[in-house]
Formats: C-alpha cells, sequence, structure tokens
C-alpha cells in the first residue's frame, strides 16, 4: 500500500536528560505547581509540538489553555524514566494566541523535586518539520493503518465521486485506547490511502465513538444538496448519538447544535444509518449494547428519530456485548431471493474468544427485523470470520454498481495493546465484498471475497505449478524474499482419498503457521502457536477453525501474507480466516503433506505483492 501523507507526524527516539527543570527546547517554559500538576508554556509560531510517551504508565490529564480559556481536553501516557516516541501537538490553529498546557499527572510523587526528574519535561520539542519514517518491523505494507497512534473500529465509512472515504477510531496522542476521534483516509482504488486531519474530535459531549455517514442527496436535513451526513457515538458520562455534517466531501465536519438527537437511558452505541427506499425514509441501526440486542429506528430528516423495534434478546452469541451494526439487502446467488443481513459484532463471545462478528440473515418490513431460522425451529448463530482477527466490521455506504463492500479492524480487544509495535497499534483486515449463498443444509450464508482492486497488488508470479501429488512426504515451494516475504497465494486442493492436507508456512528460525483441510470433517483450521512471537498474551497462540460449507471435497484456496497477518478465503470466500502472525523472520518456504494418503494440488500460483501500485 503506497500511502500519500498529507498529514504527517514524528516518532523519535530521545534520549533521556535527567534533572534541570529548564525546557528542552526553546520558546517552551516548563513550571511545576507540585508533586501532581505542571505548567508547560508554549511560544513561537511552531506547527508542532512533540509530546514524549511512555506507554507503561498511566495517562496524564492535558488541559490545553489558550488565552486564559480552556479550549481542550486530552489524555497521554507522558514519559518517566524513558521516552518511547513522541506524538504531535498540532499548534497551527493557535497562531497569535497564548498557549499553556496545564498538565495534571496521575503518577504519584513524593515531592515536587521528584515530579521535576521525569523525563518528559526536558523533552518537549517543538518543530515545523515532521519525519514519517516507518521503524517498526510489523506495519503492514498494504493494509490500511493510521500513520501513527492507536486504531480500533472502522466507521462512518461512504463513498461520492470516485473515492472510498474511511474513517477509523484513532488516539492520535498514543498507540494505547484513548483520546477516540475519527481519523480519516480516502482512497481512489481501496490499495493506496491518502492520510487527512482528524475529521471529528471529543467535544463537550464526550469521546467521538463509532458511527456512520451517508450521502443525503435530496437535502433531507437541510445541510445542504449531497451533504455528507454522519451520526456517531457521543462517550461522555452516558452514551448519547450526535449528528455533524460535511459540505467538502467529508473532509471537514460541522457538529449539528442541536446534538443529541438521540438519548436512552441505557448504554447504546455505533449507530448505523441508511435511506431506504422502499419507506422513503432514513433506517437507523443502534447497538443497545448491555441489552444485547439492536434498536432499529426511522426519521424523514436524520433529525428526528421513532423507535419502530428491537432485535436479538436471546437471539445468536450472546456471551458479550453486542457493537457496531450494520444492515443491508442482498440477492441469493443463484436465485431471485433478496433476503437482509444484519452483522452484529460481539465482544467477547467470538468463536475462539474475544472479539467476533456475527450475523443474522432474515426479512426487514422498514420497521422489524425477522430472522430466518433453521430447521428446528432456532435462529442459528452464525460468523463471519473464524478467525481471531476480524472485528467491528461495517460497510460503506453509497457503494459503487450495488456493492456491498466492508472493512474491519484486524485485531482482537484480547490483546489488542499488547501486540508488539509502538509507533502504531492495529491494521485493517483487506476490504471485502459481501454476498449471500445457499449452504448444503439450505440455510442462507454470508461469504466475504476479496474485493476485486486487490489483483492490482500482484507482481511477479514467483511460482506455478499446474498439476502436484502430495503425499506424507510433502512437498516444499519457496516463497517470495522481496519485501519482507508479503505474497498471495493461489491454489487448488483434490485431496481424493487423503487425509487432512496441511500447507506449512515457515522459516529457518523454526516458527511456523500451518493451515489444515480436513476433508472429511469438512473444517479449515490455522494454527498460529509457533508462528514467532506469541508470548504477549496467553489468548495469542491458537487454532482457529471454520467450515468450509462445500459440496465438495476440493477446495480452492486464496491467501494472504503481509508483514504480520494471513488471511485466508477459501472457495470465493465461504469460509474466512484472519489472523495475525508475528514471525521474527519472514516465512520463506510453504510446505504441503498429507497425513496420509495422496492428494493433488492443483493450479498453484505464488504471486509477489507490489505495495507501490
Amino acid at each position: 500500500m503506497k500511502s500519500i501523507l498529507k498529514t504527517a507526524m514524528a516518532v523519535l527516539s530521545l534520549p533521556f536528560i535527567s534533572g534541570a527543570t529548564v525546557s528542552a527546547s526553546e520558546g517552551i517554559k516548563v513550571e511545576h505547581l507540585g508533586t501532581n500538576n505542571t505548567l508547560v508554556r508554549v511560544a513561537g509560531d511552531a506547527r508542532y509540538l512533540l509530546l514524549p510517551v511512555q506507554e507503561a504508565y498511566d495517562d496524564a490529564t492535558v488541559n490545553v489553555i489558550v488565552d486564559g480559556k480552556l479550549d481542550r481536553t486530552f489524555y497521554v501516557r507522558l514519559a518517566k524514566s524513558k521516552v518511547d516516541y513522541t506524538v504531535p501537538f498540532d499548534l497551527s490553529s493557535y497562531d497569535g494566541h497564548v498557549v499553556v498546557l496545564n498538565i495534571v499527572t496521575s503518577q504519584n510523587r513524593t515531592t515536587v523535586r521528584e515530579a521535576k526528574e521525569d523525563a518528559c519535561w526536558n523533552n518537549f520539542v517543538l518543530t515545523d518539520s515532521l519525519d514519517v519514517t516507518n521503524y517498526e518491523k510489523y506495519r503492514p505494507a498494504y493494509h490500511h493503518t493510521p500513520l501513527y497512534g492507536w486504531m480500533n473500529d472502522p466507521n462512518g465509512m461512504f463513498y461520492k465521486d470516485g473515492r472510498w472515504h474511511l474513517y477509523y477510531q484513532w488516539n492520535p496522542y498514543g498507540s494505547k485506547w484513548q483520546n477516540m476521534t475519527w481519523g480519516h483516509s480516502s482512497s481512489s482504488d481501496l490499495v493506496n490511502w491518502q492520510h487527512h486531519p482528524a475529521a471529528i474530535e471529543p467535544n463537550g459531549l464526550g469521546s467521538v465513538f463509532s458511527g456512520s455517514s451517508a450521502v443525503d442527496t435530496e437535502n433531507s436535513a437541510g445541510f445542504g444538496k449531497d451533504a455528507v451526513v454522519a451520526m456517531y457515538t457521543s462517550a461522555g458520562v452516558s452514551q448519547i448519538q450526535s449528528l455533524a455534517y460535511s459540505t467538502d466531501n467529508g473532509e471537514t465536519f460541522t457538529i449539528y447544535p442541536g446534538n443529541p438527537v438521540i438519548t436512552l437511558e441505557s448504554e447504546a452505541r455505533d449507530p448505523n444509518m441508511f435511506w431506504n427506499p422502499d419507506t422513503k425514509l432514513w433506517t437507523l441501526i443502534l447497538a443497545h449494547a448491555l441489552d444485547r440486542e439492536m434498536l432499529i429506528f426511522t426519521s424523514p430528516d436524520m433529525k428526528e428519530w421513532t423507535l419502530q423495534s428491537s432485535f436479538g434478546k436471546g437471539l445468536g452469541a450472546q456471551d458479550g456485548v453486542w457493537e457496531c451494526p450494520d444492515l443491508f439487502r442482498l440477492p441469493v446467488d443463484g436465485t431471485d431471493i433478496q433476503k437482509w443481513v444484519l452483522l452484529c459484532n460481539i465482544n467477547p463471545g467470538g468463536p475462539f474468544g474475544g472479539s467476533g462478528i456475527q450475523y443474522f440473515i432474515g426479512d426487514f418490513d422498514g420497521k422489524t427485523f425477522t430472522a430466518d431460522t433453521d430447521s428446528d425451529g432456532n435462529v442459528p448463530v452464525k460468523w463471519l470470520d473464524y478467525g481471531k482477527d476480524n472485528y467491528a466490521i461495517v460497510s460503506w455506504s453509497d457503494a459503487p454498481d450495488g456493492r456491498r463492500t466492508a472493512i474491519g479492524w484486524m485485531s482482537n480487544w484480547q490483546y489488542a495493546a499488547e501486540v508488539p509495535t509502538k509507533q502504531f497499534r492495529s491494521a485493517n483486515t483487506l476490504p471485502r465484498e459481501i454476498s449471500l449463498f445457499t449452504g448444503t443444509d439450505r440455510q442462507i450464508y454470508a461469504a466475504s471475497s476479496p474485493s476485486p482492486e486487490l489483483t492490482a497488488l500482484r507482481g511477479k508470479v514467483t511460482t506455478v505449478t499446474k498439476s502436484a501429488n502430495i503425499s506424507r512426504k510433502g512437498k516444499t515451494f519457496a516463497l517470495p524474499t522481496e519485501n519482507d516475504g508479503i505474497c498471495e497465494i493461489l491454489v487448488d486442493i483434490d485431496p481424493a482419498k487423503a487425509g487432512p492436507i496441511s500447507l506449512t508456512f515457515s522459516n529457518d528460525k523454526g516458527e511456523k503457521s500451518i493451515l489444515t483441510y480436513d476433508p472429511k470433517g469438512q473444517t479449515l483450521a490455522f494454527d498460529r502457536r509457533q508462528s514467532g512471537i506469541v508470548d504477549f498474551s496467553q489468548d495469542f497462540p491458537v487454532v482457529t477453525v471454520a467450515p468450509t460449507f462445500s459440496a465438495g471435497r476440493n477446495i480452492s484456496l486464496r491467501i494472504f501474507f503481509d508483514r504480520a497477518s494471513i488471511e485466508v478465503f477459501a472457495d470465493g470466500g465461504k469460509s474466512v480466516m484472519t489472523n495475525l502472525v508475528f514471525p521474527t523472520a519472514p516465512y520463506s518456504t510453504m510446505t504441503i503433506n498429507t497425513a496420509e494418503g495422496t492428494a493433488k494440488v492443483k493450479n498453484l500460483k505464488i504471486y509477489s505483492i507490489n505495495p507501490e501500485k
């Protein structure tokens, strides 16, 4: 992925300087008021103030005082003993004004002298130029990531005038969860992402949690024809729903002065709204998180909402809170039937612990969603991804050509804050096309296949094998070595009468990830217990297992490798597993073998990936 950088940052390894309380940079004055309270006065006309971060410590509260008035408050883990990295605070909007940071630290200090020794006070830096060089071993080469800081849920996505706009939950002041803001990137091809300034920032109603955006083509909200209208959860003491609108194609947003537009007596979040042409109304689905249900509202203008129904209490997976819903209609492949899909992200309670994406297939009359049942009359639990690391998946509104294109957060709440990166944390999954198919049990299921734009990433073909017999001894193929081994693998497997067939991806360090197809059990398993660095969380080294939904025994696999992830799509996305891996050296070989008997590999192609396309 080639990132076109509009707003950049520096991540600097600064030396520890002990002792003195004088400023470390011209234009900065530090005044200690007590053991936990310090003023940092900022003078001059520099664009950025670099804040020194040490992740091991608690957040400090930073109150930004401009001309004597409180402008904003944010939280950052200011360095105590050493500086892990720095993050920028943008001063450009304060030109000509007096800026003072009133900082309250949470670490206990016995004396002011002890507080003065913290590493942060001598490592504030004013600068106009920022270095965007990546120093992270595991930053993906072609998945979307933030330039720096923490990222979780994708949200607010829309397509307009040839561009895919992606917003995301972002912490601009560190790579742990905090300061929830809508970050913003956009793309013309779902491959190359351009980074933009923050779109919606916290205000007096609270942090900016997940939500959705839609293009108001008829000016129903009164913000202007073709305005982009966003609804999000304002998360302060309570969770309430707010509006913002953009008249410049999502670059900047104006907060609606009538916020909040929806209030409830209990926790609800992540509003997802869309225009329903059948009812000529806006429809909103809202996660009633702790009640483990979805609420459905309608509105003529996006401002006044009427609660119509609820869905889900006691149905599906109920082991965690329900979040990040999506509701849309799709045709069922090979039929003239159309069904509605309700995506329901759940945490915890995923199929292998932590986060997961369940979904329901059913009918929607504009007010009420009714889920399909199985042959026993029960609403079955269905999962969109059987890996550990796809969560909060939602789709773009107004996508072209009737497409239902979606993207997820490629991590898991069990260990997202502990993965071995610091400059940034978390990437998005590859974009995917959601479709419906009928399984062998006559149930309707959702498939998610790689978006067609991703073929543009293919470089040269490094391996081609039209047909090869595979036995217990196994056959080994080389994986590409350029760009840290990132690649795409296509392979068809005819198991014949063989037992389970394994594809082992390994390096010379003895690290390996194993993908195993069991034709008898009709399952696909991914084992990352020896994949590389796995000891940062007891929940990371696991085996995930997916049903294959296949009527036959043959299986077609499409596998994407990036520096810290493997995404497996079987039979056009009917079975999907997304898993992070952190090998200390890139996987260099793929060995295919059987547990017993002989199988046949057909149409094997291994492509190198060119992330600069």
